[in-house]
């Protein structure tokens, strides 16, 4: 019974997460208006940074609100929003390239720092994505959190991205985004090595 019920919760969030790509698919699909393309390249990228940095915040979230269900629940269900995050970077990427029209256009762009650093932090994306399911977690075994941990290259990545679109003006929206998230991160950084200072000073 329970293992029914975490299943139907499952289909439940991945029909939440989903929405929003189903709207932007059909825009696409019934507009014969070829600039769809460029209009949805900005909201594509924003859920998927969105959703990237929830499944990043579970784990500070839990050193705040120890035995809230809130970040306990994120905790669990944070692989849904990871892959989540690399299916609307995908559909980003797809727009961009249907956008582009050619591939020398796209070579071309390449250089410029808004460009790469997308491109890169997709790039990371694509195992990290592939590598979520929990037979993987079996078969990588230790190796397989070391793995995830390019999450945090993902997301600088994802931010001089945001940052650097039309001439860093992006970087106001972007920080709002990524701030929290820094934020918590220095502080599981700092609890961390304050931890570990106290485990050595007291031996």
């Amino acid at each position: 019974m329970t293992s029914i019920l975490r299943s139907l919760s499952a289909y439940w969030l991945w029909a939440v997460l989903s929405l929003p790509a189903a709207g932007f698919l059909a825009a696409a699909s019934g507009s014969s208006n070829p600039e769809v393309y460029e209009q949805l390249l900005h909201p594509t990228g924003e859920f998927s940074a969105r959703f990237m940095i929830l499944a990043m915040l579970a784990s500070p979230l839990m050193l705040i609100f120890k035995g809230w269900r809130g970040p306990l629940w994120l905790k669990k269900n944070r692989r849904y929003f990871g892959v989540a995050a690399f299916g609307y970077a995908a559909l980003h990427t797809a727009f961009y390239l249907v956008d582009s029209q050619t591939l020398d256009r796209v070579l071309g762009e390449l250089p410029r720092l808004y460009i790469w650093t997308g491109w890169l932090a997709f790039l990371i994306f694509i195992p990290l994505a592939l590598t979520s399911m929990d037979v993987f977690v079996r078969i990588l075994g230790p190796s397989w959190k070391k793995l995830q941990r390019w999450t945090y290259a993902a997301a600088v990545l994802t931010l001089l991205h945001w940052a650097a679109l039309h001439e860093w003006d992006g970087i106001g929206p972007a920080l709002v985004h990524f701030g929290p998230l820094g934020l918590l991160e220095g502080y599981r950084l700092w609890y961390w090595n304050s931890r570990r200072r106290t485990i050595i000073s007291g031996r």
